[in-house]
């Protein structure tokens, strides 16, 4: 697709994956629009230096006005619908919040594009989460939507309305589920590798919430935004409407692994304070990146050691500066 002067919304440009989604648009020359809720004094508008590069619109998701405003006031083209509170644990804490920004917010964006004339496809971001626990691994795009935990139901709602809008209203609308995602401009340091990556630069001892042993898939941010252009860019295929695709890499890793190949990167022994209290976590997850391959003929770029560096040289230049 060419993106030069298309006008494109992506909900969550002011978190980490949807910054990064705009930057990529804007260096392609579109004309990138978000709805920011609330105002901070930083965000990742200004980490990655998108403040002014950006049309900001302040509003809220969960009011469906502002939704359909936007889409056809600004004649949106596509939109990447990203925005979500995103953090598991306040999600078990907060479930009205999340359910409301997640599941409601969703729903607006949805309505506002089946009204809109502009619109030309719509990618939504669920989640490897929506999945749940599940008897057969990898997961698969025919495996069930098992997700039971606020987040991962949140999630698994966002899913299936999302393809409901097609099978309804033949919106253009693809459904990403992506693995873990990591990389520079994380600054949720809740998050396992930017807070191992921060207390290693600051020589803390890193926190591991839980016991060390669930394996996860991590993909890097930048393999992340390749798979949301690729998707976006073959909306307009029948096999692509209406379809969730994995995003991912297949190679599972333990929490454990993933710490050890960060601190060996950095060139330092510490060992991590492993708490082992971490609830409402799957054991195991990782997905089948088959369907992506087959019909999209998308793969990830990136190793876990490649990303790993890159997101430590971006992690060493951020905290150099602040």
């Amino acid at each position: 697709m060419n993106w030069k002067n298309l006008q494109v919304l992506v909900t969550g440009a002011d978190g980490f994956i949807g910054s990064w989604i705009a930057k990529e648009l804007i260096e392609q020359g579109a004309d990138v629009y978000t709805i920011v809720r609330d105002i901070k004094k930083q965000s990742n508008l200004d980490v990655l230096n998108l403040r002014n590069k950006i049309n900001i619109i302040h509003g809220d998701l969960a009011n469906f006005d502002v939704c359909n405003r936007v889409l056809k006031e600004y004649k949106i083209g596509i939109c990447f619908h990203i925005a979500a509170q995103a953090i598991v644990g306040i999600a078990n804490e907060s479930p009205l919040s999340t359910f409301e920004s997640n599941i409601k917010g969703t729903w607006n964006i949805l309505e506002a594009a089946r009204l809109s004339k502009f619109i030309k496809g719509v990618v939504v971001a669920s989640s490897d989460k929506a999945y749940g626990v599940q008897k057969r691994l990898p997961y698969t795009e025919e495996s069930p939507l098992l997700g039971l935990y606020p987040y991962d139901a949140s999630k698994a709602c966002t899913d299936i309305l999302s393809r409901s809008y097609f099978k309804t209203y033949g919106l253009a609308v693809a459904v990403t589920r992506n693995a873990n995602t990591y990389g520079g401009a994380d600054l949720n340091f809740s998050r396992l590798i930017p807070d191992t990556i921060k207390s290693v630069i600051n020589n803390q001892h890193p926190i591991i919430r839980s016991d060390g042993t669930p394996e996860r898939d991590y993909m890097y941010i930048k393999d992340a935004v390749n798979a949301y252009l690729k998707l976006a860019s073959n909306i307009n295929r029948k096999d692509v409407q209406g379809e969730a695709f994995n995003f991912g890499t297949s190679k599972p890793i333990s929490v454990l692994e993933l710490y050890n190949k960060i601190i060996n990167l950095m060139g330092k022994k510490i060992k991590p304070k492993i708490l082992g209290n971490a609830k409402n976590e799957i054991d195991k997850q990782y997905l089948s990146i088959e369907k992506a391959k087959r019909v999209l003929k998308w793969q990830p770029k990136y190793s876990i050691e490649q990303g790993l560096r890159e997101t430590i040289a971006w992690y060493r230049q951020f905290f150099k500066k602040n």
